[in-house]
């Protein structure tokens, strides 16, 4: 393996080391926005509910 080659590859995993996560936080935020407001429309929905009575 030459000296450009070790370079390379330090350069890329480097800028994989640091992108990674980043993206992966990126994606779990959304995700977790999109979970949080479909609960809340849940809750408001059952909120709104009437509860029997059977006496």
């Amino acid at each position: 393996m030459s000296l450009i080659d070790g370079i390379f590859l330090t350069i890329l995993n480097t800028v994989a080391c640091l992108a990674l996560p980043k993206l992966l936080s990126v994606i779990l935020t959304v995700k977790n926005q999109n979970t949080e407001s479909s609960k809340s429309a849940m809750t408001s929905q059952d909120s709104n509910s009437e509860i029997p009575s059977f006496s």
